[in-house]
């Protein structure tokens, strides 16, 4: 099998399990999306993706997605996946379809000014430490509704539900309960019924556990590995 026909077989085994995942649930599979973690690879690996129908691409690193950006078809949905620095917003703000990885007041605030400059609406979701892991980026869960109550108020930018990177495990089983949490956050901050929120996005789930994260309410899972292979840090753009 060569790599195009591995790439495309990763990606229709991927989506078979991410729909019965779904269907043990009773969850309609289009509910989920799966996005392909493209970070560190090459463009043609990308394009052989695209070809097998993949149309929603997650990066980390602002310059890797603009420099991808300019080079694929344009009906990609861009997905800013990875920690976001308040000077490289501008680069990105009007490339990506949604913005993951929101974690700070200073942060939205900055996304808020480059949309409102560019009369552009932003997407964005927030980031949540739902482990209180210290080498994680995020929200503390305590500190997610009155962040969340802030940066509403902010224009041009609207929160459409909560992000979480869970710690890496050997067994998926044991990123369950953080996936129920980051779902119970969710309902206590639909419950609060705050303008200009609506936490219909669930981004949780990797390679390792997607399909644990779609049982318990996953809207969109992020794969790489599970796609692409082991990641391979030193491509040639």
């Amino acid at each position: 099998m060569d790599k195009v026909e591995c790439i495309a077989q990763n990606i229709k085994e991927v989506t078979g399990n991410m729909q019965t995942a779904a269907k043990t649930r009773g969850r309609d599979p289009k509910d989920v999306c799966l996005i392909a973690v493209s970070k560190t690879k090459p463009v043609s690996m990308l394009q052989e993706a695209y070809d097998a129908g993949m149309r929603d691409f997650g990066e980390n690193k602002v310059q890797e997605l603009v420099d991808k950006y300019e080079q694929l078809p344009k009906d990609i949905r861009w997905h800013m996946i990875g920690h976001l620095q308040r000077n490289k917003v501008k680069y990105i703000i009007d490339k990506v379809y949604l913005i993951h990885s929101v974690d700070s007041l200073r942060l939205a605030e900055e996304i808020s000014k480059e949309a409102v400059k560019r009369q552009l609406e932003v997407n964005i979701l927030l980031e949540v430490n739902i482990a209180g892991e210290e080498s994680k980026f995020g929200i503390t869960p305590e500190d997610l509704i009155p962040l969340t109550e802030e940066i509403a108020k902010l224009p041009g930018i609207h929160i459409k539900g909560l992000m979480t990177v869970p710690p890496y495990v050997e067994n998926p089983e044991e990123n369950r309960r953080y996936f129920r949490a980051l779902r119970q956050l969710c309902v206590d901050i639909t419950r609060k019924n705050i303008d200009n929120v609506s936490m219909d996005v669930l981004s949780m789930g990797m390679t390792g556990d997607y399909e644990v994260a779609v049982q318990e309410g996953a809207s969109y899972i992020r794969v790489g590995t599970g796609i692409f292979g082991e990641r391979n840090y030193h491509i040639a753009k």
